[in-house]
């Protein structure tokens, strides 16, 4: 399978989203589709950028490592009129403001990208398609300055409701290369005039975004697979055909109620449907016989691949990990599964010992994805991870800073994070950063820094951003000073959003929490 499986956080409205994750990543998704909402990442919310950074925190320790930001809320910004305004609104600023927003909320946490729709026209056609370019046009411009991609979504019953009107308006548009198309198999069903296959295959390089339900022919109504008349095994092999590697998520918005036994039974559909892989009959096979993960293990990198699960700003896989690290995460996963924790700590134990760099590496990985390790499992994993951190591989030492960290004592973590900045493995690897990082860290940063200027060398960026948002040592002062000095042309404020002027990072080198979000006043507007 060349794509990731995912569940949209729409349909579990009814859960807090701490709470939805974890139901999500325990059924086996690797991703989720994101919709922010009152109480799911309120892009209005004062504290945004303390949110941000927990659910950054959140995904990458569940191993939801794709990510989509829906913008569909139906009452997020008009507590009265559902989805009002829309970009063909008389006045569509805020719908604007929200995108901007959802822009900047997608660069933070790495997702592939921001998906929207027209909205239902109230006004002459031509007037509305007006209204659409220019909207989508001013969109576009604030995708180009944080480097987002904008994904419009065909919507039955909205001006955009065609698969060939999304690509049509990309074309009116110049073709901008921060402009494409999510596709929800469910609407090819009810309003298009081919298959959801053969959707799939007109949409190719340009498809960003899938949503997966099942639907009836000219009735918009999202069902479960096998209650409509989707194929869903040809419409997943298509996905396959064309090369697909991002995230395809259930939209089950309507399922709130029933949501987990709902994502239940859309995984088992799901992976039905799907063609054989060696991972499910290496996942069988560990579930029938424990042992067997020793050989299996190594097998891995040649089975399934080993290129970075973000090649285009993470190609080493420091920060997201690797096709193989996945799937080795998923390999212990089915084996905690099924062994008790003295079972599943000795196992481990040997997996490490015995195994290449790139074996180490899952298994550390894997530890950052066990929610509640046991006992023996959590003093072998701190060993592990100890151990990695002598190491040179700096994506093991990435490895090893992941949410398993946690358990590592402060004077070892500490150590850990000035090996990355060392080493150069970027901080965005360091799970729970911005909240455990204390002044004793930032002293030892601060002299770090001291040492590589006087040594006429460069610090890392990140480094430094670590050291100018919570600059509370001098730079170069003893243990124990404290005073809120700051390097020469350095300030302790952070600067307001201004979504004209904000530029994003690379993942690799961003670090979940570093944006400051603006409060919305009391009119809607910032």
């Amino acid at each position: 399978m060349t794509f990731s499986l995912g569940y949209g956080t729409n349909g579990f409205s009814n859960h807090r989203l701490d709470d939805a994750l974890a139901v999500i990543a325990d059924l086996g998704y690797t991703g989720v589709a994101l919709t922010l909402d009152h109480d799911h990442l309120d892009p209005f919310a004062d504290d945004l950028a303390r949110q941000v950074d927990h659910v950054a925190s959140r995904l990458s320790a569940l191993g939801l490592n794709r990510v989509v930001i829906e913008t569909g809320a139906r009452y997020l910004l008009d507590p009265w009129r559902k989805h009002s305004p829309t970009l063909l609104s008389d006045d569509p600023a805020l719908r604007i403001d929200f995108l901007a927003r959802a822009l900047q909320i997608a660069g933070d946490l790495g997702a592939d990208c921001v998906s929207f729709w027209s909205g239902v026209s109230t006004v002459d056609n031509d007037l509305a398609w007006s209204r659409l370019r220019e909207g989508v046009a001013a969109v576009l411009e604030h995708a180009a300055r944080l480097n987002v991609r904008l994904a419009m979504e065909p919507e039955p019953g909205h001006l955009v409701q065609h698969l060939g009107q999304v690509l049509d308006l990309r074309k009116e548009l110049g073709e901008p290369d921060l402009f494409g198309v999510t596709l929800d198999v469910g609407h090819c069903v009810a309003v298009e005039p081919v298959n959801a296959a053969e959707c799939v295959r007109l949409a190719g390089p340009l498809l960003w975004n899938v949503q997966l339900d099942d639907m009836l022919p000219r009735v918009h109504e999202h069902l479960e697979f096998g209650d409509g008349h989707l194929d869903l095994p040809g419409t997943l092999a298509a996905l396959a055909e064309i090369g697909y590697t991002g995230l395809a998520a259930v939209e089950l918005p309507r399922h709130s109620h029933a949501a987990p036994d709902t994502a239940r039974r859309a995984f088992e559909a799901l992976t039905a449907a799907m063609p054989q892989t060696w991972q499910a009959k290496a996942e069988r096979r560990i579930r029938e016989k424990p042992s067997v993960i020793g050989s299996i293990f190594p097998a891995v990198g040649r089975e399934v691949g080993r290129e970075a699960l973000r090649p285009d700003t993470d190609p080493q896989g420091l920060v997201h990990g690797t096709v193989d690290d996945r799937a080795r995460v998923r390999l212990v996963s089915v084996l905690a599964d099924v062994l008790d924790d003295a079972a599943l700590a000795a196992e481990l134990r040997d997996l490490y010992r015995y195994g290449d760099d790139a074996e180490r590496r899952g298994v550390l990985r894997a530890l950052s994805a066990l929610k509640s390790p046991g006992a023996e499992v959590t003093d072998a994993g701190i060993k592990l991870v100890e151990d990695a951190l002598r190491a040179n591989d700096i994506r093991l030492v990435a490895a090893a800073m992941g949410a398993f960290a946690r358990f590592l004592d402060d004077h070892t973590w500490r150590h850990g994070v000035l090996k990355c900045v060392f080493v150069g493995v970027p901080l965005a690897a360091v799970a729970d950063l911005t909240s455990r990082a204390d002044d004793e860290l930032r002293r030892m940063l601060a002299d770090f820094a001291d040492e590589r200027r006087a040594a006429g060398r460069d610090v890392p960026a990140d480094a430094l951003e670590l050291l100018k948002e919570n600059s509370v040592v001098t730079i170069g002062s003893p243990p124990g000073v404290s005073t809120a000095q700051l390097p020469a042309g350095r300030t302790a404020a952070r600067p307001e959003y201004d979504p004209g002027t904000r530029t994003s990072r690379p993942h690799a080198q961003r670090k979940p929490g570093s944006a400051e979000y603006p409060r919305r006043t009391s009119d809607g507007n910032h």
